[in-house]
């Protein structure tokens, strides 16, 4: 069964990097949400698996997006391209895909959060 994920990514050339990567792991991507309200909504409404979510949205904190997520029960990762500590205490448990990263690294938190 092919999983449905929602990428959450402002740079398009990296969420389309990003969708090609799961259809090579059979998942259906259901959306690309470039914009903070484009991504909470679809946060809230889509069908989804899963969901893979740009710590930093042009400039705006994606954290909302996650609890709506949360709220919902659906399981995702953080992406970002800063180093250190850029998530609260909250999301220790949260995958973190450091920009750039490989399919490898995808297909590993895939792995591990689908199994849960």
């Amino acid at each position: 069964m092919s999983r449905r994920v929602l990428v959450i990514e402002d740079e398009v050339l990296v969420g389309m990097m990003v969708e090609d990567m799961l259809v090579e792991f059979g998942c259906e991507v259901t959306a690309i949400a470039t914009h903070f309200d484009q991504a909470l909504e679809h946060a809230r409404d889509l069908e989804i698996d899963f969901a893979i979510l740009d710590v930093n949205l042009d400039g705006k904190q994606s954290f909302p997006i996650a609890e709506a997520l949360r709220a919902r029960g659906v399981p995702f990762a953080f992406t970002t391209g800063y180093r250190g500590k850029v998530l609260g205490d909250g999301y220790a448990s949260v995958p973190i895909l450091q920009k750039p990263f490989q399919m490898e690294d995808l297909e590993r938190v895939l792995d591990s959060v689908l199994k849960r």
